[in-house]
């Protein structure tokens, strides 16, 4: 299991901006699974939404990718490269996310080609899935 800091050692997001606790499960370039202890005190739940905080599904997606990312730069020749955002496809929405949840984050990479590659993804809350999308990257 990794924590925050293993987390920071492979990639470069930082507070308030790192959205994942944890890394459950690491088969470095193959896939990843992590966890986001979702809390009310989160600086987003302000004004999103006033009496129902709800989490922003971009930022769920964002976690989403940000553990697609321990799974691709934990490759030993990615080490200190940075993966950026190339597009998101089939993005569904499908159960809110809210304080107290525990969201578990998975990332398995489909497909890679050079710096490009493609990630499928889903996050879940007890089993229940939240969000499903397929995560476009590039390694720079």
């Amino acid at each position: 299991m990794l924590g925050i800091k293993e987390i920071q050692e492979i990639i470069p997001h930082r507070h308030p901006f790192l959205l994942i606790d944890c890394v459950e499960e690491l088969e470095p370039g193959v896939r990843a699974v992590g966890c986001k202890s979702v809390t009310y005190n989160e600086p987003y739940f302000a004004g999103h939404f006033p009496g129902e905080p709800v989490m922003p599904g971009v930022l769920i997606v964002e976690a989403l990718a940000q553990t697609g990312a321990v799974a691709i730069l934990s490759v030993e020749e990615n080490r200190g490269k940075t993966a950026y955002f190339g597009g998101m496809n089939h993005v569904k929405f499908k159960k809110k996310v809210v304080p107290g949840d525990k969201l578990r984050l998975e990332c398995q990479i489909i497909k890679q080609k050079g710096p490009v590659g493609v990630g499928s993804a889903v996050a879940t809350v007890d089993g229940k899935v939240a969000v499903t999308a397929e995560l476009t990257f590039m390694i720079g």
